[in-house]
């Protein structure tokens, strides 16, 4: 099968399997007392400062909570988009997991400013009222925007004013980093953030993301709620293996750029025609768009992917590092067919 479902839909890069197949070897300790996760750690570090605390987990929801809970407490409230991926697609685990509250803002296109967060922010020790601490963002949002380094730094220096903190969940941030052309640094720390989910498992990794700690007060705890919240992972060597691999040699860039690049190519190709039309940019490996309910049925017969918003017969297609210009061109092709 070939999919434009999702990126979590394409295999895992051959170099990665190399990885965690060459750290299948002889006996080492568990639980991140291994050479592995200590040469990995030394990497982000070096990608992301000295100063920063990296903790290995085991999937994406796994790395927000961690960050949320080390940054909230069960009366505080966290702040996303409406179209966020832990307000969406995590089955209430943050609300579960923190115990605070989830302020959920609508979005035309994903992403938050300072000025739709500011009206959250009242009440100020007030306590019939949740508190607001932490301000959730997705980089790259759900619907495939990109926010700019202008835009964090403006979020980030307005919700500090206040003593909150900024996450952002990174699942597809190797996508925004080659469309902004920014390192990840430059993206993130540079730009004020206070905490990372750093993924890997949308572009080439087999599984394992990592939560990247910026603030010491944040990193202080990390370690007991990683074992709490079950994501202590004790062969850590086969997480930390693929972060060192896919950080060498830039193997996340390659990754990337090629499911923005198709993303581009599947745009250009199918922008010009007449029933289609495109409710967001295509800035990253996502594409959004509405087409007639008839012809979204037909290619579903051959090909595979999600309707976004029924209501609007809005579908979502996404590119991955795998993705080939045969993939596209065969997708093009046939919606052409049925002009």
């Amino acid at each position: 099968m070939r999919s434009f479902g999702s990126d979590n839909h394409s295999g895992v890069h051959s170099t990665i399997l190399d990885a965690i197949i060459n750290a299948n070897e002889d006996h080492c300790c568990a639980y991140g007392d291994d050479p592995w996760t200590e040469r990995a750690t030394a990497r982000i570090k070096e990608l992301f400062g000295a100063d920063c605390h990296p903790f290995f987990v085991f999937n994406g929801t796994g790395a927000n909570i961690l960050s949320l809970r080390s940054s909230t407490q069960t009366f505080n409230s966290i702040i996303s988009a409406s179209t966020a991926h832990i307000a969406v697609d995590e089955c209430g685990a943050p609300e579960f997991m923190t115990g605070a509250s989830l302020k959920e803002i609508d979005t035309e296109d994903g992403k938050l400013t300072p000025e739709l967060i500011s009206r959250h922010l009242y009440d100020w020790g007030f306590e019939h009222h949740s508190q607001p601490k932490v301000v959730y963002i997705s980089q790259c949002s759900e619907l495939g925007t990109v926010y700019t380094t202008e835009e964090i730094r403006a979020i980030a220096d307005y919700i500090h004013q206040y003593g909150m903190y900024l996450h952002i969940d990174g699942a597809r941030i190797a996508n925004a980093a080659v469309a902004l052309g920014k390192s990840f640094k430059e993206i993130t720390v540079d730009c004020g953030a206070d905490i990372l989910s750093f993924g890997g498992t949308k572009n080439g990794m087999m599984f394992g993301e990592a939560v990247i700690a910026f603030r010491p007060e944040l990193a202080q705890n990390m370690k007991y709620i990683r074992k709490q919240s079950t994501q202590l992972y004790s062969k850590m060597r086969y997480i930390s293996s693929q972060f060192l691999s896919y950080l060498h040699n830039d193997l996340w860039y390659h990754n990337a750029l090629n499911a923005n690049n198709m993303a581009q190519k599947l745009r250009k190709g199918l922008e010009n025609i007449p029933f289609i039309t495109f409710t967001q940019p295509t800035q990253a490996n996502i594409l959004l768009m509405t087409m007639p309910k008839d012809i979204i049925d037909t290619l579903l017969q051959k090909h595979f992917f999600y309707m976004w918003n029924e209501s609007k017969n809005e579908i979502r297609l996404v590119t991955s590092w795998n993705t080939t210009e045969e993939d596209v061109d065969s997708f093009i092709e046939d919606v052409r067919k049925l002009i």
